[in-house]
């Protein structure tokens, strides 16, 4: 773990790019509840993760846990652990 991986929110997605260098798009999947009718929906997002590893062991389609961490740049708030 590198060591500028904090105590934040953990997420469990899906790598879907692994293009750019040391950045990978990780879709992560939720189910939330329709407030009105009481069904569950399928929601996602995509995050562009840090990967300081640059890909070593990422590959598309693999399961990953990404962590809160510090900004790393503009739109990178969460860095990849690899289980």
């Amino acid at each position: 773990m590198a060591k500028h991986l904090s105590k934040g929110k953990k997420l469990i997605g899906k790598i879907v790019s692994d293009k750019m260098d040391k950045t990978v798009v990780v879709l992560v999947t939720r189910f939330v509840k329709h407030q009105k009718y009481q069904k569950y929906q399928k929601r996602s997002k995509r995050y562009k993760v840090h990967d300081p590893e640059n890909r070593m062991k990422g590959k598309v389609g693999e399961r990953v846990t990404i962590v809160e961490c510090r900004p790393v740049s503009k739109d990178k708030r969460f860095a990849v652990i690899y289980a």
